[in-house]
């Protein structure tokens, strides 16, 4: 197997390191084209499907693409800002405010860069620019809280088949959850008082994660594990009991049963038994996206208030909150503990 080009670095060349923040990915534009391609990337993971290649190769070219690629884009263009894709945004803003407060805890040498696992920039196209640009410290920092085969793993998957094409490997190292970590929960928190007290509180929570098929937990995934404990520590921090919050799943596709129970459902039942005032939040969720503000601010929405519910408040991801910022720095400096930064080299001279 022919080799990347290694690129041409002078003699002494200071090393570099780099942290890279990863999301999911999303289409380029709001089209049924673009969504089409994006679709395939991503439903042609392995580790997203787990149906033996050539049956689901017929059902995804032959029955999902051509007859969803229209619907989900029209369900993005009703998301879709002057600034594009807000996941894409959010993320690129994510990075800008990393790099700036590490810079400011004294790592001036880490540059940060946002990856897409699916779509652009992709993973090799950002691994190869750090490359080309000397960086042979490499921290692959993804935005997902809990850990999950059909997400985390993959990400690991991208880097590896990656660098199997590459001759001169950089230094890696693979932040793999930080669900239970206090920074994280305490961004959660500060996010739900700060919209109680502007919008006031409803009579239940709703912590509503991205579903995954619940064959994937039973063969040892511990994503279902780990959403259960975030909700339970953001519960425990806004001083909840167990009548006062739900824990649901989201984005059900395909027939199979997937973790239950399922958010819309429960939220359409709740309107029944007479809940009026409803909040919900999606913890696993860092940046906004079309499963935040389509299916859940709009849909789930619906759901509620035609079944009698009176008011539903949608709180936002974590984005670009301040305290969010902290945490992802806290997990970035913790991880590279023990590099040579430019803030690690002036402790080891004192």
């Amino acid at each position: 197997m022919p080799f990347a080009k290694e690129p041409q670095l002078a003699q002494g060349t200071v090393s570099r390191t780099a942290v890279v923040l990863v999301n999911l990915g999303t289409p380029d534009e709001p089209t049924p084209g673009a969504v089409r391609r994006y679709l395939k990337e991503f439903l042609s993971d392995p580790r997203v499907v787990e149906i033996p290649k050539a049956v689901w190769w017929f059902i995804l070219n032959g029955i999902i693409l051509p007859f969803r690629s229209r619907q989900s884009a029209e369900k993005y263009a009703s998301i879709w800002t002057s600034d594009g894709s807000p996941l894409k945004y959010h993320t690129q803003a994510q990075a800008k405010l990393l790099r700036g407060l590490l810079g400011e805890r004294g790592h001036n040498d880490v540059t940060v860069a946002m990856a897409m696992r699916y779509g652009s920039p992709s993973l090799p196209e950002v691994l190869g620019k750090l490359k080309a640009d000397g960086h042979d410290r490499i921290l692959i920092l993804p935005a997902y809280p809990q850990y999950s085969g059909t997400t985390t793993a993959s990400v690991s998957d991208a880097v590896f088949d990656h660098y199997k094409k590459v001759r001169n490997i950089p230094e890696l190292r693979f932040v793999r959850d930080y669900h239970d970590h206090d920074g994280y929960i305490d961004a959660l928190k500060k996010t739900v008082l700060a919209h109680w007290e502007t919008n006031g509180r409803g009579e239940k929570l709703i912590m509503s994660f991205h579903g995954v098929p619940k064959r994937t937990v039973d063969l040892g995934d511990t994503y279902q594990r780990e959403c259960m404990e975030t909700a339970r520590l953001l519960a425990d921090k806004l001083r909840l009991n167990e009548n006062q919050y739900l824990v649901t799943f989201q984005s059900r596709f395909g027939k199979a049963e997937w973790l239950q129970p399922y958010t819309a459902p429960t939220v359409a039942q709740l309107a029944k038994d007479g809940v009026r005032k409803l909040d919900v939040i999606c913890p696993g969720f860092t940046s906004d996206c079309l499963e935040t503000l389509e299916e859940i601010a709009m849909e789930v929405r619906h759901d509620f208030l035609s079944n009698g519910g009176k008011e539903f408040n949608y709180i936002p991801c974590l984005n670009s909150h301040p305290a969010w910022i902290a945490a992802l720095t806290e997990v970035a400096e913790q991880h590279m503990i023990g590099w040579p930064t430019m803030s690690s080299m002036r402790k080891l001279r004192r």
